[in-house]
């Protein structure tokens, strides 16, 4: 009998809803205060999770919500990376 392995789940920033870590995007603020989109989900440093949706991206984007997440500004080159992003993945 094979046993289940507990997934786990993440809080996105925008939406508030928990879901599975691999449907969403981290952002991480590494100590030298560099913003940068993290596909693995390993790198160190204060991460945020965003919902893989364009929609939320827009709205952190209008908002500033991961500029308050993170605690600091967030380059548009961020943005425009996780819409690249998702919109890569809807693609495949």
């Amino acid at each position: 009998m094979a046993t289940q392995r507990k997934v786990p789940l993440r809080k996105c920033v925008v939406t508030g809803e928990s879901l599975p870590k691999k449907s969403m995007i981290r952002v991480v603020r590494s100590k030298e205060g560099e913003v940068s989109v993290d596909v693995t989900g390993k790198k160190s440093g204060r991460g945020a999770y965003i919902s893989k949706s364009e929609e939320a991206v827009e709205t952190a984007r209008k908002k500033n919500i991961l500029d308050r997440q993170l605690e600091v500004k967030i380059p548009e080159e961020v943005y425009d990376e996780l819409i690249k992003l998702i919109r890569r993945e809807s693609i495949l």
